[in-house]
């Protein structure tokens, strides 16, 4: 179905698994994305965003009216056989000042929020490939346990070595403690997603209730 905006309804068919990585049971959810041709577009311009504006634009050098010294003339003007030279802070010299080097600048980049959400959407559909719905573990995690957790992901299919974005519509104290030492595991409330996690990630586990949660906050 496409409505008059440029984006189309997407409806999204995966299995759940449950703790064990049995199938229990088939998830179906409804999202608003991009329409193909000005997917990649919007896609693009929300990761070079929020790249952009994670850089913090502190960098700064000093030129030669900042450097300090070189108030009085190295040698005077004719006469010694050496080039003529005002100032001991000139840039080609040692210790001098810096060409055209970088000064402390705002990089932010503006994107409305139905944009975002949109490219948020367009980008967690995209990799449906690679999604994992998994039931509520929460219960399953009596106290903080890595192993466990990591052999729970194998069975859903997200091997040790490839990188995981785990969704999780909040956040149980024993699945955080368990989650938070494992290398290639990054672990996301289901209303904080962003564009890179979406693309940086090999496989996507969400659980039911995040997916919830998704079509809660991003589809309003």
């Amino acid at each position: 179905m496409t409505n008059d905006k440029g984006q189309i309804r997407k409806m999204v068919e995966s299995v759940v698994k449950n703790w064990q990585g049995e199938q229990v049971g088939e998830k179906t959810f409804e999202l608003r994305v991009a329409k193909e041709e000005t997917a990649a577009h919007i896609v693009h311009r929300a990761l070079v965003r929020q790249l952009t504006n994670s850089r913090q634009g502190t960098a700064s050098t000093k030129t030669r009216s900042e450097v300090r010294g070189g108030g009085r003339k190295p040698w005077r003007q004719k006469g010694t056989g050496r080039a003529r030279a005002g100032s001991i802070r000139s840039p080609l010299w040692r210790g001098g000042g810096v060409i055209f080097g970088p000064k402390p600048r705002d990089f932010n980049l503006k994107l409305n929020r139905k944009e975002r959400r949109l490219a948020l959407r367009t980008a967690l559909v995209s990799r449906i490939n690679d999604l994992i719905v998994v039931e509520e573990f929460g219960n399953e995690l009596s106290r903080p346990k890595t192993k466990e957790l990591v052999a729970a992901l194998a069975r859903w299919g997200a091997a040790p070595e490839t990188k995981t974005l785990l969704i999780l519509s909040e956040f149980p104290e024993n699945v955080y403690l368990s989650a938070r030492n494992i290398e290639n595991l990054k672990l996301i409330a289901a209303d904080q997603l962003n564009v890179y996690d979406l693309l940086h990630a090999d496989k996507i586990v969400v659980t039911a209730s995040a997916i919830e949660k998704i079509q809660e906050v991003y589809s309003a």
